[in-house]
């Protein structure tokens, strides 16, 4: 059957438009957040597992860390537990905790590992807990309380922010073994309790401690818009935190926004915040002109 020529021809302009890319991120280390609707709908898993896969032939080197927040709400749901959120974190007792430990550990980490290896590439599935990866500590936050005279500690069970990160297993499979390293954003603090860890959070240290060339992360918006809901990119970190300073960036956005900017300011080349309900919305970000999403420099 023969392809017809503005077919040939467009595939053709993709393909050169990709080879600069491709030229200039070999060897590079890429850290992908992977969460919302990319992890749920079926398509999208099957997309992202081979674009994932193309890009590790290619000669990038991709480092998946994906969430998993409503899936755990699902079997909270199954067992009769009720979710319970302060100020938009889990409240995560021990109870939770062993919920948090089988569906990221275990369930939705194990899903992905097989998406990309039935995809053709060769996934490794971690947690922070493998190989001293990911050292937390255990998260509290203030809050007002009109009733006190100092601030209301809050404290919400075995929820963690990252203390420090130990790649030595991440490098260990990127450059020995060739692989691709799927981790869940469970950490392990001093006294041996596991900690619950925003996986945006997760994959920012990681991208800085691996010195990363992007950290990008996959989200259920277009990026960052303006006020008249046009999407922004290119954008410089002192623009972005005066768009934060002007109200622009706020609510839901504003965490990986924060995670972003951290990021470019710790070395890692670039942030690219992307719409993942995008087919193949990474490989358009990574290996095209236009990309899908927002990208933020320092």
């Amino acid at each position: 059957m023969s392809i017809n020529p503005d077919t040939a021809l467009n595939i053709a302009k993709v393909l050169t438009e990709a080879l600069p890319y491709i030229q200039r991120f070999q060897g590079k280390t890429m850290v992908i957040k992977y969460g919302g609707n990319a992890m749920v709908d079926e398509k999208l898993k099957q997309g992202f597992a081979r674009d994932i896969v193309l890009m590790k032939l290619v000669g990038m080197n991709p480092v998946i860390v994906h969430g998993g927040g409503p899936q755990i709400g699902n079997v909270l749901d199954q067992i009769g537990k009720e979710s319970k959120f302060i100020e938009g974190m889990r409240v995560t007792d021990a109870e939770t905790m062993d919920v948090v430990l089988m569906v990221l550990g275990g369930l939705v980490n194990k899903d992905i590992v097989n998406l990309i290896n039935q995809a053709g590439g060769h996934a490794v599935g971690l947690t922070g807990k493998d190989g001293g990866l990911i050292r937390a500590r255990k998260m509290t936050f203030e809050r007002h309380n009109p009733e006190m005279n100092a601030p209301e500690i809050i404290d919400i069970g075995h929820v963690g922010d990252v203390e420090s990160i130990d790649p030595s297993v991440v490098n260990m499979l990127v450059k020995q073994g060739d692989f691709i390293p799927v981790i869940a954003p469970i950490g392990v603090g001093e006294d041996g309790q596991s900690y619950n860890i925003n996986a945006d959070l997760v994959a920012g240290k990681l991208a800085q401690t691996l010195e990363a060339e992007k950290l990008i992360l996959l989200t259920n918006t277009p990026g960052v818009l303006d006020n008249e809901g046009e999407l922004l990119t290119g954008l410089k970190a002192k623009e972005v935190e005066a768009l934060i300073a002007d109200g622009t960036i706020h609510g839901g956005m504003l965490p990986k926004i924060r995670c972003a900017l951290d990021a470019v300011h710790s070395g890692v080349g670039t942030a690219q915040i992307i719409d993942g309900r995008v087919e193949h919305a990474v490989l358009l970000e990574v290996l095209t002109d236009e990309g899908v999403g927002t990208l933020i420099r320092s």
